[in-house]
């Protein structure tokens, strides 16, 4: 039993026609699918979504390249969009200095406020940093909160250490089947403490490197795994398993 941690359904390919995708990753062993968002629209999608199907689970919020377009009463949607009993968490909500969509003012405002939602209201974070790392840190550590999973982590071992000392769990996607610095930096970190996610549609694992990626190809991060930690891709799942049910609340 796998779950997907992040999976982009409420987007193009997948919403429009997505059922096929659910079928593949249920027979691939994927028991359960975290459908996050970037922005109202798609925030109401993951609900219609988690709404349909069972076992999946979606989360609201908005993502920092999304942070300029922001309605002003946001919040307020967002934490009445946290009542429906499938949403598990905020996100995907965070900082982006690398491809700069958004003023770094806008997007710490943004992300600060919906920190202090999640904190408020008891919620788990999904949180995407990247070339970010001082910041994010500063406004999660201001706001006393670090229940967070730091998604498609790519920022570096000591960063890694400074946010799970704090509480916070970290995941990894496809790009672990193929970059040695990724494998490196996996091994140096404790299982119980990582989930899989697949990030689909981006980064498809090998095999399916260059392809589309979706939430049935989670396995190949679950067996990466196995390889780096020498251990069964049924212990993987299951601790893996375990970690994202916890944290998720699900």
């Amino acid at each position: 039993m796998f779950i997907d941690t992040h999976a982009h359904l409420n987007l193009d390919p997948f919403y429009e026609d997505v059922q096929p995708y659910i079928d593949r990753a249920f027979e691939a062993g994927v028991t359960k699918i975290i459908v996050p968002s970037t922005d109202l629209i798609t925030s109401e999608r993951a609900i219609s979504l988690a709404d349909r199907f069972d076992h999946v689970y979606a989360a609201v919020g908005i993502h920092p390249n999304d942070s300029t377009d922001a309605s002003t009463d946001h919040l307020d949607i967002l934490e009445e969009m946290l009542k429906h009993p499938k949403v598990c968490a905020i996100g995907e909500i965070g900082l982006d200095y690398f491809r700069d969509y958004a003023p770094a003012n806008v997007q710490q405002s943004i992300f600060r406020g919906q920190v202090e939602l999640a904190r408020d209201l008891g919620y788990p974070m999904i949180v995407h940093n990247r070339a970010a790392d001082n910041d994010t840190f500063r406004i999660m550590d201001e706001s006393g909160c670090f229940n967070a999973q730091f998604h498609c982590y790519g920022s570096d071992e000591m960063f890694a250490r400074k946010v799970l000392s704090k509480g916070a769990l970290i995941s990894f996607t496809g790009v672990v089947t193929f970059a040695k610095k990724v494998k490196e930096l996996v091994a140096m970190l404790p299982l119980n403490k990582l989930m899989i996610e697949t990030d689909c549609p981006w980064m498809a694992p090998i095999p399916h490197r260059g392809k589309q990626n979706e939430p049935a190809y989670v396995v190949e991060v679950a067996r990466a795994y196995s390889e780096i930690f020498q251990s069964s891709v049924e212990d993987i799942a299951k601790i893996t398993t375990n970690t994202a049910k916890r944290f998720f609340n699900i």
